[in-house]
């Protein structure tokens, strides 16, 4: 009988039940599960590697910023307040990292069976050496065992990328931030191995509150007359061309649709000037999104910057998380998205220019066969992400595979990218999306559909080569 207090990772893990498949994906993955990690899309605090300080203790590094983990907590009753998360109203909230930590100890269980569980007993055994599961028991073990080793020079965040082997990563920032953590690291080493990418969701998106307070500060930061449509734009080409000059090649859209549009001049100006007054109608700011989206892609025709687009996701569902914590605290939701109607405005204008290069995130897996792989298949500009937040799992990076390999093959997808504010979970990520992909390619060559050689050239790619790719990181 297994022993169920003990923390083991079992060599074979995600790998088929069939004896003879899984040979063949475990061979597939010794080949690759040591190649570099390129993280080319995620939310990781460039400060961390410009300062490349000690990140304090167990608590606020591995619950305080990863919103997977006490979504779950808040799911069960848990409340925020009693993880330490802060409130905007200053209300005070728990303080004592101990304490926080010994709540999540108490309710590992609940996490059993999720993406979260795997990754983080993954950080758990690999990175810090736990032998034992995470329990109200042996709560005091980790804590004190993983905050005293994140005082040492070896868990600092500079050394912890070159354990990780991480090649490259992105961080977003929007379209107002500075980047002073990224001009820090100019002329050193990390200068070409931590850059930045353009999300410049805070100045276009009308529907915001502090949309036009944010116009505004554009135009501070640019010295253009953001009250008109034609200096809005070339304050945005302004900022773009700054993120470049730090490294970005890429920009990233939040938007809650992929509705796009293609105005005239005269209704862009009239819709821009409407969107200013701050009393634009919820119809009014989703058109204003889509034209801004035509728009943006004609500047990556002119700069060459990869355009990320990740609808689909109803922000902040539950208002009074979002009243007394802000943004980013777990509630946000999948929404239905079409892709085929909301895409053609954009696409008869710019879907067959060569310089442009757009990347389809979806949170709605029922588009993969229907709608994603079939663009994909046919228009040169684009490419799928994977399998993203709610689907970055096991079971979603199958379905992904299995929906959308047919219709537009491996070659018209970007790899994998993490996606995480959780710095310490990307190693186990990255190990989970590559033994998927090798179980997903062993079925193929257990099939006869491809050989082996074939095979391994795949896992290669999907493993490296396509991010570097896509994202034009070579």
């Amino acid at each position: 009988m297994v022993n169920s207090t003990i923390l083991q990772l079992h060599p074979d893990r995600l790998f088929p039940s069939d004896e003879k498949v899984r040979a063949i994906a475990r061979n597939l993955y010794q080949q690759i599960k040591d190649l570099p990690i390129i993280s080319p899309h995620g939310h990781t605090d460039p400060r961390w590697f410009a300062q490349d300080e000690t990140f304090g203790n167990a608590t606020e590094l591995l619950i305080r910023p990863d919103h997977y983990v006490f979504r779950m907590l808040y799911s069960q009753g848990i409340p925020l307040e009693s993880l330490g998360i802060r409130r905007q109203d200053g209300v005070a909230v728990e303080q004592d990292p101990r304490k926080i930590w010994h709540i999540l100890a108490k309710h590992y269980y609940l996490f059993r069976g999720t993406p979260s569980r795997m990754w983080l007993d993954t950080v758990f055994h690999d990175v810090f050496g736990m032998r034992e599961l995470l329990s109200a028991k042996t709560a005091d073990k980790y804590y004190d065992e993983i905050t005293a080793k994140l005082s040492t020079a070896a868990y600092r965040p500079r050394a912890l990328m070159d354990r990780f082997n991480i090649e490259l990563i992105c961080t977003t920032e929007g379209a107002l931030d500075t980047l002073p953590h990224h001009q820090a690291m100019q002329g050193t080493p990390m200068q070409h191995r931590v850059i930045t990418s353009f999300r410049p969701d805070d100045v276009v998106d009308a529907s915001r509150d502090d949309f036009v307070e944010n116009v505004q500060k554009l135009a501070e930061l640019t010295g253009q007359d953001t009250q008109t449509w034609a200096g809005y734009l070339q304050a945005l080409r302004l900022r773009r061309s700054y993120f470049r000059s730090l490294g970005a090649t890429a920009t990233d859209h939040g938007h809650p649709t992929a509705q796009t549009a293609d105005l005239s001049l005269s209704d862009c100006e009239a819709l821009f000037s409407m969107c200013l007054t701050g009393q634009s109608s919820g119809a009014q700011q989703e058109l204003f999104r889509a034209q801004m989206l035509t728009e943006l892609a004609g500047m990556s025709t002119e700069d060459g910057m990869v355009m990320q687009i990740h609808p689909g996701a109803f922000r902040n569902h539950n208002p009074l998380v979002f009243q007394h914590f802000g943004r980013d605290k777990g509630a946000d939701m999948p929404s239905q998205t079409e892709y085929v109607q909301a895409l053609k405005p954009m696409l008869n204008k710019y879907g067959n220019d060569p310089h442009l290069s757009i990347i389809l995130f979806t949170l709605d897996e029922t588009t993969y066969a229907r709608e994603l792989a079939p663009l994909a298949g046919h228009y040169p500009c684009l490419k799928l992400g994977p399998a993203w937040w709610f689907h970055d799992s096991p079971e979603g990076m199958l379905r992904f595979r299995h929906q959308v390999t047919e219709t537009a093959g491996f070659y018209n997808t970007v790899g994998f990218n993490d996606d995480t504010r959780a710095f310490l979970s990307i190693p186990a990520r990255h190990d989970v999306a590559r033994r998927i992909d090798c179980r997903f390619l062993a079925d193929l060559v257990a099939q006869h559909r491809i050989n082996e050689d074939e095979a391994v050239q795949l896992a290669f790619d999907l493993s490296y080569n396509l991010a570097k790719k896509a994202y034009k990181l070579d």
